[in-house]
């Protein structure tokens, strides 16, 4: 779960430590120190360091002066066929320990403040502050000098306080994701009861189930398991696997099952263990950037610097104004005089703080953060944030069919045997079935089933049957159960030898057992047409082996692709007796057929509607799976992937191929059947560099974890999939269910189009503030919006603005447009109409309103310049709370659709007018403004409301969109801005 970089120095760090704890160890070995009281006093035998040292130093000697596992075992108080019992849990955790690693503390919200506070502009403005205090109480005295320091103090206080909270509340969200990445389940023995637990709930003493892809849980001991091989890559940096056996039976945790199965005692536990040791000298590194944030980070740093250059020269143009006017030339100067020159330099620095748009990168981050949550609680775990962003770009998607397209709860409805299909009308009753089965072949299917499986059939805690395994051996065993109720009964009868476990590239299980009666027999199962292509003899329909001839050949091909077109998943089972010999290899051919299963796993319901939903939004769904092609097909057009034009074919036809001819069919491709792992991957590879796709795809299986690296957005299956292919991925799908994933693309364009809504919207605030204080500066002397004014504004649209546009949710009409082009640029030309229309608008009221507003407004009086001011400021805050109504849709005319529904939104906008008025009324002291008459408060909203009609007028002018049929990529990031008139 760590990042690569992480994980480099773990291997570091382990380098430099082993040897000092192994040392340390040797050193505890050599002194024998003596077992606790309160460990004995437990029921224990064995000083849980003690325990730790012999498995995390590798040390056989040590283990067998312990009288070996299972003495060690008795020392644990523990059975290894029936497990920890579940009361004594509590009791394990108090004597060695829980399985969590200590963590490094979450940082204070105090610590965001001081973050925060390290802003340079801001420290800056808080020294012109505290200078600006001191000047005015020497020139105008106590309070009255204190009013614009103390105003710009509190302003910058309010800046820092909601950055720090919004800051502060996304640590603590992506902490809590965090802690759900780390969150395995792990299948243990309890009291006899197989169970999964999470790994936190993990306790020494635990008999662990280990199959392929599984991340090892604690550091243990090896009990029984067949050609079990553990990647050791993740803590020692060789990329061999090591092979696990009684001669070399040590576990670590962190380490994944690269091959096989087995069972594991469990020795030591979190902090005891050496991934735990490791952990406490080695931290993560902070939360990542994504490739949005780094380009508009690079986006705040232009406008940044060109906000730098107007304040600059807002800040030359107002003083030299000053130093022409000034009497008494420029060698005489007064406190006023300071203090005006402090005013325009404060002027300048606030100008700078409004161009820069800080809130950019925070507006990316609210809105992943929020897409996040939600998805979360529609059961998508995102690991790494880009996939939020890209999975919006997606154009295509490879999933798998079993338990993404289909329910993945099987069961047996068709099986040929003896040369006859029949159907399997209910599982609760096998009587009829039974008997119309001869008693050998019966049998032969039993043995086939129950010793060639990697399930187990256990009794619940309620007395219930229970199958642990996947959900085709499941479906198998179920059926077997028909004609066999006692599943343990046949296990102790024969002996296994070896097993073989099922992987995608062999597509085949095989064990060797030992008979009852004598000699071995190996037993094979898995895709039809393989074992068919296996064997030479079938069951005849008296039970016994006969010769299998080409017609029947052909005609248990046709019955497989009849189930096929059932959309059955179709095994077949077969069997061959051997001779007693000193080689143990499972032989891969003269088998003799038992049987063709068929198993059906229907449709999810609601995937056909969701593959239609992403066919309108552009985004094209291919089917890779494993099951043969008629039962491919079947599933395909059932859910509306496979059309009347449409290609189905199978992998070993794919890899055959040229690249060009590739390039020239995968357009059409929609359904790859029996394709291998590597085929996904050449897909993927074709789809993304050839085609320039963006592609998402599915994975469950270790083999899986090439495709989901390669694609643009990996997608694990959080039931059915492996921990390596978890970690691999992007996003983890935790219900294994088409219609989240489709679920997710809605949610990535979401985030999409909410960032640029923001920066719409902030881009037009800064174009306006930077060029009405710069112009007036010019031509009156003086900048009309006053620092604390302007950091007012800094307020509402960096932290509220954000807030209020980068956490709106999807609506349907996302997915009714196509993706985004991997050459378009992010600010789109209908963007541009908008900024620039807003702007002009916004920039012609306030300019007539500081130059012509006495005149027109008939202001009069000695206050009429400070009105007048206030009115410029009032006016000027409407229209960017309306323009954020605006923003809302950049396209639409309506921009209302769903903001009354959309409470972050209306809170924010009520609270930015509340707070307005108060400020303008009750706090014209600090903020340089006077109370305004009920008509002038009308004309502001007014003007401000005319900026809808504005964005209604500015939405009719046709824009011509640019070509979605290229699409974007995370890992090349998006180009932002244009160079050159040619906006798009």
């Amino acid at each position: 779960m760590l990042s690569l970089q992480s994980e480099e120095k773990i291997r570091l760090a382990l380098y430099v430590q082993k040897a000092a704890l192994h040392f340390i160890d040797a050193s505890r070995a050599a002194d024998k120190c003596q077992i606790p009281e309160e460990v004995i006093q437990a029921g224990f035998s064995i000083d849980p360091d003690e325990l730790a040292s012999i498995v995390r130093s590798h040390d056989l000697k040590r283990l067998e002066s312990h009288g070996g596992l299972e003495e060690l075992a008795r020392k644990l108080s523990v059975s290894l066929e029936k497990g920890v019992c579940p009361r004594e849990i509590s009791n394990r955790q108090r004597i060695y320990g829980l399985n969590k690693f200590v963590e490094k503390p979450s940082r204070p919200f105090l610590m965001f403040v001081w973050d925060t506070l390290r802003d340079l502009t801001l420290i800056i403005l808080m020294v012109c502050a505290v200078i600006s205090v001191g000047v005015g109480i020497a020139t105008e005295g106590w309070p009255k000098g204190t009013y614009d320091g103390l105003g710009i103090i509190l302003c910058v206080f309010l800046v820092v306080l909601v950055t720090a909270i919004s800051d502060y509340k996304q640590s603590l969200q992506f902490r809590d994701l965090d802690k759900e990445k780390r969150n395995i389940q792990v299948h243990v023995t309890r009291n006899r009861n197989r169970e999964r637990v999470s790994i936190y709930d993990m306790v020494v003493g635990d008999i662990v189930h280990l199959s392929i892809g599984d991340q090892v849980p604690a550091d243990g001991l090896f009990i029984s398991g067949y050609r079990l091989s553990i990647d050791e890559s993740s803590l020692s940096g060789e990329c061999e696997t090591v092979n696990i056996d009684k001669g070399r039976p040590f576990l670590l945790a962190g380490t994944k099952v690269q091959d096989g199965s087995g069972k594991m005692l469990v020795t030591s536990v979190g902090m005891r263990t050496e991934w735990g040791r490791l952990m406490v000298t080695v931290s993560e590194g902070g939360n990542e950037e994504t490739p949005l944030q780094a380009k508009l980070n690079g986006v705040a740093t232009i406008i940044g610097k060109i906000g730098l250059a107007f304040a600059v020269l807002t800040f030359l143009v107002l003083t030299a104004q000053f130093l022409a006017a000034k009497h008494g030339g420029i060698t005489k100067w007064t406190m006023d005089d300071a203090l005006s020159l402090l005013n325009f330099f404060v002027t300048a620095v606030t100008i700078l703080v409004v161009a820069v748009p800080e809130g950019l990168p925070l507006a990316v981050t609210l809105s992943l953060a929020f897409a996040m949550k939600k998805l979360m609680n529609s059961r998508a775990l995102v690991r790494h944030l880009s996939a939020c962003e890209t999975m919006g770009s997606a154009s295509c998607i490879c999933t798998d069919k079993t338990g993404t397209l289909t329910t993945n709860h099987m069961v047996v409805t068709h099986i040929w045997i003896c040369g006859e299909a029949k159907t399997v009308e209910c599982n609760r009753r096998g009587n009829a079935l039974k008997s119309s089965i001869p008693e050998k072949a019966a049998k032969a299917l039993v043995l086939g089933i129950f010793l060639n499986t990697s399930s187990e059939v256990v009794k619940g805690r309620d007395g219930k049957t229970e199958i642990f395994g996947s959900p085709t051996e499941t479906a198998l065993l179920e059926f077997g159960l028909l004609f066999q109720k006692d599943f343990d009964a046949v296990k102790r009868e024969c002996k296994t030898i070896k097993v073989e476990p099922f992987n995608s590239v062999k597509k085949s299980m095989l064990a060797l057992v030992a008979l009852p009666s004598g000699g071995l027999r190996a037993f094979v199962k898995g895709a039809a047409e393989i074992i068919l292509g296996m064997c030479d003899k079938i069951v005849g329909k008296d039970g016994e082996s006969v010769s299998l001839s080409v017609e029947q050949r052909k005609d248990i091909a046709n019955v497989i692709d009849g189930f096929g077109c059932k959309a059955l998943r179709t095994l077949c089972l077969a069997f061959k007796d051997i001779e007693n010999s000193s080689d143990d290899s499972i032989p891969d051919s003269g088998y003799t057929l038992i049987a063709v299963v068929g198993i059906k796993d229907p449709v999810r319901p609601g995937v056909k509607e969701a593959v239609q939903t992403c066919l309108a939004a552009g985004i094209t769904v291919r089917m890779v799976t494993g099951d043969n092609i008629s039962t491919a097909k079947a599933i395909a057009k059932e859910c509306g992937i496979l059309t009347d034009d449409g290609i189905a074919m199978e992998g070993p036809d794919f890899r055959g191929k040229s690249t060009r001819e590739m390039k020239l069919l995968i357009p059409k491709l929609q359904v790859m059947a029996r394709s291998l792992p590597l085929d996904k991957h050449k897909l993927v590879t074709m789809l993304r560099k050839e085609l320039k796709e963006v592609v998402a795809v599915t994975g469950d299986g270790t083999n899986d974890a090439p495709a989901l690296h390669e694609a643009d957005i990996g997608l694990a299956m959080g039931i059915a999939g492996t921990e390596v292919a978890k970690e691999r991925a992007d996003v983890v799908i935790m219900d294994d269910n088409f219609k989240t994933i489709v679920n997710v693309a809605k949610w990535g364009r979401s985030v999409y189009i909410n960032i640029q809504k923001f920066v719409q919207f902030q881009l037009t605030v800064n174009v306006v503030a930077l060029i009405t204080n710069f112009v007036s500066a010019c031509v009156s002397g003086s900048a009309p919006l006053t620092a604390v004014q302007l950091l007012w504004v800094n307020m509402i649209m960096d932290s509220l603005g954000a807030l209020a546009l980068a956490t709106e949710p999807p609506h349907d009409g996302l997915m009714k447009r196509p993706p985004v082009g991997r050459n378009a640029h992010f600010i789109t030309r209908v963007m541009w109409r908008n900024i620039i229309g807003q702007s002009l608008y916004q920039l012609a009221v306030l300019g007539i309103l500081s130059f012509e507003g006495k005149r027109l407004l008939k202001l009069n009086g000695a206050d009429s310049a400070s009105i007048l001011n206030t009115l410029l400021f009032n006016t000027f805050v409407f229209c960017q709370i309306f323009n954020e109504i605006n923003s809302r849709d950049m396209e639409k005319i309506n921009v209302f659709r769903g903001m009354f529904s959309s409470r972050i939104f209306m809170i924010i906008l009520v609270s930015t007018v509340v707070l307005q008025i108060v400020i303008v009324e009750f706090f014209g002291t600090f903020a340089d403004t006077v109370p305004l008459s009920l008509e002038l408060w009308g004309i502001s909203i007014l003007l401000g409301a005319v900026s809808l009609l504005v964005a209604v007028i500015l939405k009719c002018i046709p824009i011509s969109t640019p070509n979605y049929t290229e699409n974007v990529k995370h890992h090349d990031g998006y180009e932002l801005l244009p160079s050159g008139p040619d906006l798009a």
